[in-house]
């Protein structure tokens, strides 16, 4: 039994040569998935029906409307317009976005579709591989960046749902990773991450109590002139017709809309395991209270640090009940620092886990109502916690 456990306490089977032969057989793996959707395609559909980029439709469908001046909150008049271009029966993407990530949207209605979601793809894959690129820099880890970018798991699911997973990561991971030294531009990053709110919940905690104001002001600032800007570009009531909708968006994920089994959440995970509603949030307050409170615990009166950057970004993928597998491009991020300073017990086979988990996370929980993802978070975010709690306190680290 023991011997078991050690098995994965340790993981001592997984070294550097192990993880090179890993990394290029998911990189295989997800080239070919991506080959095979494409080639079984026929006009932009791959074989199970679905319009390929499927979440990106609602992204360009928004810069269309946006050019022609219509509501994009409007939903009657939202799927009216994705319908126009394309039609599953009983399928509509919904956009549920605030108006500051509308400035993003406007220039990809002036493309046809599948030029708008290679430029999107393009675009934010090349920003999020550039700030991975500088945290491996930064974190002196010598993995090739672009093996690591082909592997990730959730790379590939951010390309076959046309998200904005790539660019929420690099605006989340350049802001961590410039506290320090560019605390004006670190600002401006996290403020236009703003674009996706519910993953920023920690930012201002860690810079509070770590001191950082300057970043804090020019994040403010920054989300501020967002705001300004949208509702100068696409008029004042724009933010009065998201208010109205974001109830809407907390209804369906109330009700399931969007599908517990495909949200990584606790909340997602306590209903998908037949949890009442009461309870399944009552848990998932109790995970986002005891992330900030450790996040707080680890950060007080102390100085901002790239682990407690990491542990502020492996934190995002747990205060919120709403996140999926796609945004899990995130913990790029926290597993390059994890696997900068060596590894004691846990942390080689819990780094492993949460780099592969993304893949097998919806299907386990689709298929089967297993849902793993929380668990692996729930996971990373303690060994990160227990490391950079010892470097706070000086214990040596013991492998």
């Amino acid at each position: 039994m023991g011997r078991g456990l050690d098995f994965f306490r340790d993981a001592r089977w997984l070294n550097s040569e192990r993880v090179q032969g890993y990394l290029r057989l998911l990189a295989l793996l997800n080239l070919v998935t991506l080959v095979l959707l494409l080639v079984t395609s026929q006009n932009g559909v791959d074989r199970n029906g679905f319009l390929i980029g499927t979440d990106f439709l609602s992204f360009w469908t928004t810069g269309r409307m946006l050019h022609a001046g219509a509501d994009v909150y409007e939903v009657a008049s939202h799927i009216a317009t994705q319908r126009e271009f394309f039609m599953r029966e009983g399928s509509f993407t919904a956009f549920f976005y605030p108006p500051s990530f509308l400035l993003f949207c406007y220039p990809l209605g002036l493309l046809p579709y599948f030029p708008a979601l290679g430029m999107w793809l393009l675009a934010t894959g090349a920003a999020y591989l550039a700030v991975v690129r500088k945290w491996l820099l930064e974190a002196r880890v010598s993995q090739p960046s672009w093996l690591l970018f082909v592997a990730f798991p959730p790379v590939l699911i951010t390309v076959t749902h046309g998200q904005t997973s790539f660019l929420v990561a690099a605006l989340l991971g350049l802001g961590a990773l410039l506290v320090p030294e560019r605390a004006v531009l670190a600002g401006v990053c996290f403020g236009l991450a703003t674009i996706k709110p519910q993953f920023g919940l920690l930012i201002p905690v860690v810079l509070i109590v770590t001191g950082e104001w300057r970043v804090i002001a020019s994040a403010s600032i920054t989300a501020m002139l967002l705001a300004l800007a949208d509702a100068v570009a696409f008029g004042p009531d724009i933010w009065a017709d998201w208010l109205t909708i974001s109830g809407a968006a907390q209804s369906a994920m109330d009700q399931g809309s969007v599908g517990y089994s495909k949200m990584q959440s606790t909340l997602a995970a306590a209903m998908l395991l037949g949890a009442p509603a009461g309870l399944a949030y009552a848990l998932q307050a109790t995970v986002s209270l005891s992330v900030v409170a450790t996040v707080v615990w680890a950060g007080w009166r102390s100085r901002y640090t790239l682990g407690l950057a990491a542990l502020m970004l492996a934190g995002a993928l747990l205060v919120t009940p709403f996140v999926l597998d796609y945004d899990m491009v995130l913990l790029a991020f926290p597993l390059i620092w994890l696997v900068s300073g060596g590894f004691v017990p846990w942390e080689r086979f819990v780094s492993l886990a949460s780099f592969v988990a993304p893949a097998f996370a919806r299907p386990l929980a689709v298929e089967f109502g297993v849902p793993i993802m929380p668990f692996v978070l729930l996971a990373l975010f303690a060994v990160l916690a227990r490391r950079v709690l010892q470097e706070r306190s000086g214990s040596p680290r013991t492998a």
